[in-house]
């Protein structure tokens, strides 16, 4: 397991170095000179030589690539070509907003998601089938920010409760934090467990198969049992492999669902910055999300023995 986990860390630096490295060669092919940006249109020459002459700009490429990859091993993500606020402290203002939006929703999903692709592969072909079968069909079809935009006019019209601060802008831990929040969770998460649930199905009808599972039921074990204690657990496999992809990746991506509700995270924060053209935050967002990625996947691949005895992590 040791040797494992040594193994699984060393080849999580590497994506990491691959992507700081497609990061920087990004940012220095730019069709718009860095100075450029922070100087504005009506800049100078020499104001612009002075800009990157401050940067480190003039220097050799190499000598750029091991001053930024020192800053990140540092945490430094830079500066803010706005306003020139560290990157680092931006992220971390909006991260924990949009963390709790992400593993709010992701246990919603995966809970949801689990039951009811169990009940559905359990009742194989019959009406409850049918009717989890309608439901992902329903819920695939449903994009979040349509779903956010419905509840928000359910909540907020219908039935009147936009003035219990379901829909209060700022952080999210305060009194109202609940009220809040389960709004955003059910938005975010509604697609994921039509996506999980057929996901299950799939993967319980194929373990159901099995001939150690008819050799539990042979023994005269429950059906309870032969479900969830010798089942379920083989094929929950696949369904945390995705679980774990899905949660890294979207710490970059819930930028409408925060938007509709009003919730300051770093998908609001993704979105001010490609419109003001803020380079440094998008990249440092890029890589915190690519962080989140590859400690889940890690994880999932921890797990993995846990879940499945047949699985050896060699």
């Amino acid at each position: 397991m040791l040797r494992f986990v040594i193994r699984r860390l060393l080849y999580a630096v590497l994506v990491l170095w691959l992507v700081s490295t497609l990061v920087f060669v990004f940012l220095h092919v730019s069709p718009v000179p860095v100075e450029r940006v922070i100087g504005g249109p009506r800049a100078t020459t020499d104001t612009l030589a002075q800009i990157r002459r401050n940067l480190g700009l003039d220097q050799p490429a190499i000598v750029q690539y091991g001053q930024w990859l020192g800053r990140l091993v540092r945490g430094d993500l830079g500066d803010s070509y706005v306003n020139g606020t560290s990157v680092t402290s931006l992220i971390a203002d909006r991260l924990p907003t949009t963390l709790w939006l992400v593993f709010g929703a992701g246990v919603l999903w995966f809970v949801g998601g689990v039951a009811t692709g169990v009940f559905s592969a359990t009742r194989a072909r019959g009406l409850g089938d049918r009717v989890a079968t309608l439901f992902v069909l329903v819920g695939l079809s449903t994009p979040p920010f349509v779903m956010a935009l419905v509840l928000l006019f359910l909540f907020s019209t219908e039935l009147g409760l936009a003035g219990i601060h379901w829909f209060e802008a700022g952080p999210p831990l305060q009194e109202h934090f609940l009220q809040r929040m389960v709004l955003p969770w059910i938005a975010l998460a509604f697609l994921m467990i039509a996506t999980y649930t057929r996901l299950t199905r799939g993967s319980m009808l194929d373990v159901l198969g099995e001939d150690y599972i008819r050799t539990a039921r042979a023994k005269g074990l429950s059906e309870r049992r032969v479900v969830y204690r010798h089942g379920l657990r083989a094929a929950l496999t696949p369904v945390v492999t995705q679980f774990g992809i899905d949660l890294g990746a979207l710490i970059g991506s819930t930028i409408v669902t925060e938007k509709v509700f009003g919730l300051q995270g770093v998908g609001q924060l993704v979105y001010q910055s490609i419109a003001l053209g803020d380079t440094p935050v998008i990249i440092g967002v890029t890589l915190v999300v690519t962080l989140f990625v590859v400690a889940a996947n890690l994880l999932v691949d921890i797990g993995y023995s846990f879940l499945d005895p047949r699985v050896r992590l060699a």
